[in-house]
């Protein structure tokens, strides 16, 4: 990016792991980020929704936070992370989630929250206490998400461009054909709803990043999505 751009900016916003390819933005680079921070005055805001869903138990994907504690910035100047119980916990209807981060933020993003939000209901708060209290729970999710991706991809890997993400839950494999008419088919062929991966970004720079792909996700049970795979891959083979 320019320093122009740089001088210019007010609100950095990022995705990590990422949100359709499950890419995850390396400690290095954030801690780069937040020097640029500093630097020209911007905040940064990181979704990080995604963060404990990954595969190697041993090396979670590192958060804003966390890059900068490691830069001795326990402050956390400039950073404000977003969480939520939609992904970790598999409850995406209790819309419960936290903001965390530099506490002069916070303190504005409170009263926002006082005015334009509304009050969680008893019964959807104890649930959330336990949910965030418990991380068991998040250790099987993790374990049933290797499960899934194993299976799907052993049926789609021999026949579409995929691979697994770093992290989250979904699959960004390469279409045969354009991606609109590729998850049109599938869906009045094979009643397999998947997301246009052009829906998903916007033409730059002479084309769009997310042509001839479509993002898949794998949020339904192991059988339901290896019956789905196997449906993208009939597709894929009368092309």
């Amino acid at each position: 990016m320019p320093e122009s751009i740089w001088r210019e900016c007010q609100l950095l916003y990022l995705c990590t792991p990422g949100n359709p390819t499950g890419a995850v933005i390396a400690e290095k680079t954030l801690q780069e980020l937040i020097k640029l921070a500093e630097t020209y005055d911007f905040i940064i805001a990181s979704d990080e929704c995604y963060s404990e869903i990954y595969f190697d138990e041993t090396e979670p994907p590192v958060g804003l936070l966390q890059a900068a504690a490691a830069m001795g910035r326990d402050d956390y100047r400039r950073c404000v992370v977003f969480h939520s119980l939609s992904k970790r916990s598999n409850l995406p209807g209790m819309r419960s989630g936290f903001v965390a981060g530099d506490a002069d933020i916070i303190r504005a993003f409170f009263q926002y929250r006082t005015y334009h939000g509304c009050s969680m209901a008893p019964y959807t708060q104890a649930a959330s206490i336990k949910a965030w209290g418990d991380e068991q729970h998040v250790r099987e999710n993790r374990q049933y998400y290797q499960q899934k991706f194993a299976a799907v991809l052993d049926i789609l890997s021999p026949i579409m461009g995929v691979a697994r993400p770093d992290a989250g839950f979904y699959l960004w494999p390469r279409t045969p054909v354009d991606d609109t008419v590729f998850a049109r088919e599938l869906y009045a062929r094979h009643n397999v709803t998947v997301l246009p991966g052009s829906y998903l970004s916007r033409d730059a720079h002479g084309g769009n990043p997310g042509s001839f792909h479509i993002r898949i996700a794998l949020v339904a049970e192991l059988d339901e999505c290896v019956e789905a795979a196997t449906r993208i891959r009939a597709l894929c083979e009368s092309l």
